[in-house]
């Protein structure tokens, strides 16, 4: 009876909700949220830098999101980089002071906070020619006037960005007075215009004042309240937005870090000095204010201009527009012809009378169609990806927003089973089902940020080498059955892999090895193309009749065994080969192959461990040492009882290695080596029961077929950080 309940309503469900109707909601889904993004940049504004300097919340620990544009955490090499022959200046109090040593420390994270506390600090890195300087300058007085003032002549050379602010001092030594705002007022009326002049050359920065722990504060300090505070910030706002008669100051207003503050001031030492996560966070996003336009990084949205299109790109949008209006045309006259040669009633006899018409489409309609299609296609990627229309957001890992999309699509796998055609190991729709699953959650691995949860990492990277090993099975598969060397099934191999990805390339004007998975799978392929079209070529049927060829196969592999294992261990020559032109032009990242040689690496063992595992199983198969009839276990029971232990222990006891990893380094470089081992373990448990391989998800299946596709939206989404839903 509940066999009977499940089937009828799977079928009810089938019923309203298909791939089609799957597919309308989605693209409801974008055009809605399209349109709400549309209305929300228009009503606010579209500068990424006024929200980065202004306005934001906490994810969580440490991480801080902008309004809809992503940070970039800036690695020392980055950092160095952007400001090279750079000068930056720090005026102010201590507040600046905590700020310029957490700017400093992602120069030089060995800069240790010492020296005169009510003195001036320089910092310099001499192979980067950065130079950094704290001046101390506690109230907005003549002083700190005379100091600005110094740098609007011509024949001193100005810093590239100026950081200042203070009123706290002012506040403490007048006791709080209102004479002393009167004072401040006074004061920064006279440094706004010295401030405006110096914006036309250089970045300044005035930083608001953050709030206090009133509960904290120590007697001396009582006077400093959040009120006093409050009216300083309101005054120094008022006067610099107002000290030029453009209708937008060139003096930009650092009031992000109140908002931090408000949020962590209670962590506070004194309840007047931010913690310092806090501090770093604000040193982060003064970094990300002046570097991103320079270095604009993939994972970086803010402050970055909407990058100009290319003349490929021109020619690209040139292809795809003309393409659609080819197609409308095509389809307008066949529409009209349709409506001229609808049935027509006979007035004499009353019957209708049909012309016969030919109703075939042509292959240029139908070329057309196609390429409509990816253009629209393309097209979403592109406002996406590299235009501004839709809002994104920094990843922030929690365990909620990784298991319970897992929990879900599991859910959905199991609802949709269905029994296979045939009940061979890893079949069509097996193998289809596999790489639905692990595309999936690879999917929500890089939308979620889990990759900073090291068990989980160590986890998908075996997904990753799972997907190596299939292509490793089954090109090996082919080829040892069909013996099909021909130029044509390499083309037709290399077409399916690389097309979209080139299209890709040129819409989005990024470097093939962005895409760093196909490049991957394609080498992989020309490797088992060659290691196997080479004389002698050794097929199945030649096999069969000569034990000897398997002998000569097998030395092939170990040769094949031999070449990674030197590529592996000799990054010279593996980079000076792929350093060579033109393989240099589709393998290089930021100027070199390192990044390629890693990746390649990371993995170096798992298809050569797909074609032995083909191997072995095609011998077995072929000597009908195998039982894989349906219902069937795929030996006798006593090995399959053994083997299925085996195999779990041997699952379970990955996880357990993979979950007591202390960190990514030592587990990248044993994970090429042990990797197979969960691998294989989960075929045999996938595969032994009879029951087992006669069943499938074909819900896992339908996103198995489209694995490649797949696979490149999970590098946008990994390379990109992007918003939740356009990575979907």
């Amino acid at each position: 009876m509940a066999a009977l309940a499940y089937n009828l309503g799977k079928r009810e469900i089938n019923h309203y909700f298909s791939v089609r109707s799957a597919k309308v909601l989605a693209l409801v889904a974008v055009l809605l949220l399209a349109a709400c993004h549309l209305a929300s940049r228009r009503y606010r504004g579209n500068d990424s830098c006024e929200y980065l300097l202004s306005s934001g919340r906490f994810l969580g620990e440490k991480v801080w999101q902008p309004h809809s544009c992503m940070m970039h955490k800036y690695k020392i090499s980055e950092a160095k980089n952007c400001l090279v022959d750079k000068h930056i200046a720090f005026i102010g109090d201590s507040r600046i002071r905590q700020l310029f040593y957490s700017f400093v420390k992602i120069i030089n994270p060995q800069f240790k906070e010492e020296g005169n506390k009510h003195g001036n600090i320089p910092f310099e890195d001499k192979i980067s020619s950065v130079k950094v300087d704290f001046l101390w300058h506690p109230e907005v007085n003549g002083s700190m006037k005379q100091c600005i003032k110094v740098w609007t002549e011509d024949s001193v050379a100005k810093p590239h960005v100026i950081v200042a602010g203070a009123a706290t001092w002012s506040i403490k030594i007048h006791n709080g007075s209102n004479e002393a705002l009167s004072q401040y007022k006074m004061n920064i009326t006279s440094i706004a215009p010295l401030l405006e002049k110096l914006a036309k050359t250089s970045d300044v920065y005035w930083v608001l004042q953050d709030p206090v722990y009133e509960d904290l504060l120590s007697e001396n300090r009582k006077m400093i309240t959040n009120e006093k505070i409050d009216a300083y910030n309101e005054a120094a706002v008022s006067i610099l937005n107002s000290s030029t008669r453009n209708s937008k100051s060139n003096v930009k207003m650092f009031s992000v870090s109140k908002l931090i503050a408000q949020e962590t001031i209670t962590e506070s030492l004194d309840g007047l000095h931010l913690p310092e996560s806090s501090r770093e966070t604000s040193a982060m996003i003064l970094m990300n204010v002046y570097c991103n336009k320079i270095l604009k990084p993939v994972d970086g949205s803010c402050c970055q201009p909407r990058p100009p299109l290319t003349l490929i790109q021109k020619l690209a949008a040139c292809f795809f527009t003309l393409s659609i209006i080819g197609y409308l045309i095509f389809y307008i006259i066949h529409r009209n012809t349709h409506r001229k040669n609808k049935p027509c009633t006979d007035l004499e006899s009353g019957e209708e009378k049909k012309n016969i018409i030919n109703t075939s489409v042509s292959p240029l309609e139908i070329l057309l169609q196609s390429f409509c299609k990816l253009g629209l296609i393309m097209a979403y990627f592109y406002m996406c990806d590299r235009a501004n229309l839709f809002m994104k957001e920094n990843k922030f890992y929690t365990h909620s927003t990784f298991f319970i999309p897992i929990i879900y699509i599991l859910v959905l796998g199991v609802f949709y089973n269905e029994n296979t055609k045939e009940t061979k190991v890893l079949n069509r729709e097996q193998t289809d089902e596999w790489k639905g699953w692990m595309q999936l959650v690879i999917l929500i691995y890089h939308i979620s940020g889990a990759s900073t949860f090291l068990p989980v990492y160590m986890h998908i990277r075996v997904l990753v080498a799972a997907y190596l090993f299939q292509t490793g099975y089954g090109h090996f598969s082919y080829f040892w059955i069909k013996g099909d060397f021909g130029i044509h099934r390499v083309c037709q191999v290399l077409f399916r892999l690389n097309f979209l990805v080139v299209v890709l390339c040129i819409v989005m004007d990024r470097p093939y090895q962005f895409y760093y998975f196909v490049p991957l799978v394609t080498v992989w392929f020309m490797v088992i193309y060659v290691t196997l079209a080479l004389w002698p070529q050794i097929i199945q049927k030649k096999a069969n009749g000569n034990c000897f060829w398997h002998f000569g196969l097998l030395l092939k592999l170990a040769f094949l065994l031999l070449c990674i294992c030197f590529l592996a261990y000799s990054q010279g020559a593996f980079e000076k080969i792929f350093s060579l032109w033109p393989l240099s032009k589709c393998f290089e990242l930021k100027g070199n192959v390192y990044e390629w040689w890693f990746r390649w690496r990371l993995d170096r063992y798992v298809v050569f461990h797909g074609m032995l595992f083909a191997f072995i199983y095609l011998a077995l198969q072929k000597r009908q040492v195998l039982s894989e009839g349906k219902g069937e276990p795929l030996f006798s029971n006593k090995i399959s009882n053994f083997l299925l232990f085996i195999s779990v222990v041997s699952f379970l006891t990955y996880s357990i290695w993979a979950s007591s990893c202390k960190n990514k380094a030592e587990c990248n470089e044993l994970h090429p080596s042990v990797s197979v081992v969960q691998i294989l373990a989960f075929i045999l448990i996938r595969n032994i029961p009879g029951y087992a391989r006669s069943v499938y998800s074909s819900f896992f299946a339908w996103f198995g077929k489209i694995s490649l596709e797949d696979l490149i939206v999970n590098e946008k989404c990994k390379n990109n950080n992007a918003v939740k839903f356009r990575c979907i």
